[in-house]
């Protein structure tokens, strides 16, 4: 079996290909300097040259706030560039497991969000994340949707990070308490993605480390474990304004992993714990 996976420089993308070495699966990872997903015959290209069975499409723009000034990039890259790539897959037979994200829901509510449940994205890039499921679930029969949230890892730009950092420079942190989600370490994903990946388990799924907190409690845990100073001041949302507006609900319900048959993930502090050890 030969895995392809998209955005191999990304955080999430570089676990993925450190997974697949691990289970000596044949693999390749391709990022921009490779191809870009805008250009359809590019994508056409690459995969039909290489033929992979499988497809990880990490490649994504992601830049939250930047999407409302950027929303005609932000749709090349994460509607058309998904398209070309499904349409790629399904010239090659190969499965696609598309990662998604948490903003794709409007984030009312307090409840769990379902996989059947209406989306309704509040962003530019929220909407263009939804726009990029549609096109795969027109494309393929054999595909894989894994929604995501509040990723974080050894590699690239995070929450985590920027805690990190932040609670070095000062001693009081403004952090919004309102946003409630679940944070995902990308080493943890990265595994699940490959056990979901070489199954015919398709669907929507979505995929996050247990339990659940808010911005403001994910910031005092990353403290707290380091050791820093630093206080965390929780503030709501509206005292923190941002080009887009972020779900205030981003709680995903991943029953749908029990239903099939794959683990779930363990409690967000112990990972959060493993990656500072590892970032330290």
């Amino acid at each position: 079996m030969k895995f392809l996976v998209t955005g191999a420089k990304g955080q999430l993308g570089t676990d993925i290909l450190k997974e697949l070495a691990t289970r000596n699966i044949q693999h390749m990872g391709v990022d921009i300097q490779d191809f870009n997903i805008t250009d359809k015959y590019a994508v056409y290209k690459a995969i039909e040259s290489y033929h992979p069975d499988v497809v990880i499409h990490c490649s994504a723009y992601t830049l939250v706030d930047k999407a409302e000034d950027e929303p005609e990039l932000c749709h090349k890259i994460n509607v058309d560039g998904t398209q070309y790539i499904a349409e790629a897959c399904k010239q090659v037979d190969a499965k696609l497991l598309y990662v998604s994200t948490d903003y794709v829901f409007s984030g009312m509510g307090e409840h769990f969000h379902q996989p059947t449940d209406q989306t309704g994205a509040i962003s530019v890039y929220g909407k263009t994340k939804r726009l990029g499921e549609k096109a795969v679930i027109e494309v393929l029969e054999r595909y894989f949707i894994v929604r995501v949230s509040w990723m974080f890892g050894q590699y690239g730009n995070n929450f985590v990070k920027t805690i990190l950092r932040l609670g070095k420079e000062h001693s009081v942190l403004n952090v919004v308490c309102d946003q409630v989600g679940s944070p995902t370490y990308t080493t943890d994903l990265a595994s699940l993605l490959c056990e979901i990946a070489i199954t015919e388990k398709y669907g929507i799924y979505h995929a996050t480390n247990e339990g659940v907190c808010s911005w403001a409690e994910f910031a005092e845990e990353i403290i707290q474990l380091v050791g820093l100073n630093a206080k965390v001041n929780h503030i709501p949302t509206t005292e923190y304004p941002t080009r887009a507006t972020r779900p205030l609900n981003s709680r995903l319900d991943k029953s749908s992993l029990d239903r099939m048959g794959f683990r779930r993930l363990r409690n967000w502090q112990e990972a959060l714990s493993d990656c500072i050890k590892q970032l330290l």
